[in-house]
């Protein structure tokens, strides 16, 4: 009993010196000598390598130059953001500038206005002379014989006021269609001088504005819109619609500039009924304005790339828009801004549309010369070197590739 006793562990235990672990540890028998020996054979490379990876690192903590830092900021994106702090900080200033320098306390030049009557009545005289005087301006006079002929001048805007000198004292006929800041401020001065100057005065509006629009300013939001989204159509087609070739981007620049127009002038006449407008032939005004914007984007973007909207802003908002007559009347503007704002496609927009909506049978053709110009000069520039523009796309399908 005792030697089955004894036995019985060993069996037992027989499985615990059974070669299973033996086996298991073959494969690492058999391929032991390699496995052993890949470390050493993976050090060699490691170790050569440690010297490039050594010097690689202290290339990395060695003091980059000045020349170096400079050269790896400008192929970061940190130096276009860098550029675009300060270019928005420089617009949002002369943004409020240039409006806060034509537009917050304007100044008359001069008025140009049409005298009926005796030039030489001394009536006459003392109430253009404190009218000039009350106004720090000279009232540009244009004499007429007759007062259908001085009428004929406010319809063709060549003046803003008519001074009738008859019986025993003065009338005043004022036209805020014309411009409603110059008529308010001759309204404002004209009682005053009068009765100083001991001279009655009578004043009247003959061409009023509408009554949706009492100071005048609807013609230059709308005008204003038709701009803005110009330019901003032909940025979101440049972003959104890159691969356009030219032709196609001419064709759908005019496209949301029709249909853009239409929109504005739907919504101000139809929907809040701000203005009555002459709907056609301010539709394709407004068109017309969306057009000329958009392009001259376009211009711009085909000449320098990415930062068109530089040169963009700073024609057609910065100095277009508070040089276009629309919010403060030419004749109370700087004189610089007032002569150049006719030139540029916000002025001429805003004439255009004024002169349509209350002068409609006296249209002038320069407003549409202007815009002309500037839709051909940034077409013909974007067709000469679209090349360098940075849209399209291939014309000749591309080589299949081996």
């Amino acid at each position: 009993m005792p030697d089955d006793h004894d036995a019985e562990p060993a069996e037992r235990a027989a499985p615990v010196d059974r070669a299973a672990p033996a086996d298991r540890e073959g494969p690492a028998d058999r391929e032991g000598p390699a496995d052993r020996e890949a470390p050493a054979d993976r050090a060699g490379p490691a170790a050569d390598g440690s010297t490039a990876a050594h010097e690689a690192h202290g290339a990395h903590a060695r003091t980059r130059t000045a020349a170096e830092k400079w050269v790896a900021f400008k192929k970061s994106p940190f130096l276009p953001a860098t550029v675009l702090i300060f270019i928005l900080a420089a617009a949002a200033g002369l943004f409020a500038g240039s409006y806060t320098y034509s537009m917050a306390a304007p100044t008359p030049h001069r008025i140009p206005t049409a005298l009926v009557g005796a030039p030489d009545d001394a009536r006459g005289k003392a109430f253009v002379q404190g009218m000039e005087k009350a106004l720090n301006a000279s009232l540009e006079l244009h004499e007429y014989r007759t007062y259908a002929q001085a009428r004929e001048a406010i319809d063709e805007q060549q003046a803003f006021t008519i001074i009738s000198v008859a019986g025993s004292g003065v009338r005043m006929d004022l036209s805020s269609a014309s411009g409603a800041s110059v008529s308010q401020l001759l309204q404002q001065a004209a009682p005053q001088v009068g009765k100083k100057a001991g001279v009655p005065v009578t004043i009247k509006d003959i061409k009023p504005v509408q009554p949706g629009d009492p100071r005048g300013l609807a013609l230059f939001y709308v005008s204003l819109a038709a701009v803005i989204i110009g330019f901003v159509g032909a940025i979101q087609l440049s972003v959104h619609a890159r691969g356009l070739n030219p032709a196609e981007r001419i064709a759908f620049t005019l496209a949301y500039a029709l249909l853009g127009g239409f929109s504005i002038a739907a919504v101000v006449d139809w929907l809040l009924g701000a203005l009555t407008l002459p709907f056609v032939h301010s539709w394709l005004i407004l068109a017309f304005t969306m057009f000329t914007s958009g392009m001259v984007f376009t211009m711009f973007n085909t000449l320098i790339g990415r930062w068109a909207m530089v040169p963009t802003w700073g024609l057609m908002v910065l100095l277009g828009n508070p040089s276009s007559g629309g919010a403060v009347s030419w004749p109370l503007l700087p004189s610089v801004l007032g002569h150049i704002g006719r030139w540029l496609p916000p002025g001429a927009s805003v004439n255009a549309q004024h002169t349509a909506v209350y002068f409609p049978g006296h249209q002038h053709v320069f407003p549409y010369l202007v815009l002309a110009g500037w839709s051909l000069l940034s077409c013909t520039v974007f067709w000469l070197w679209r090349h360098r523009h940075p849209g399209g796309r291939p014309t000749t399908p591309a080589h299949a590739a081996h």
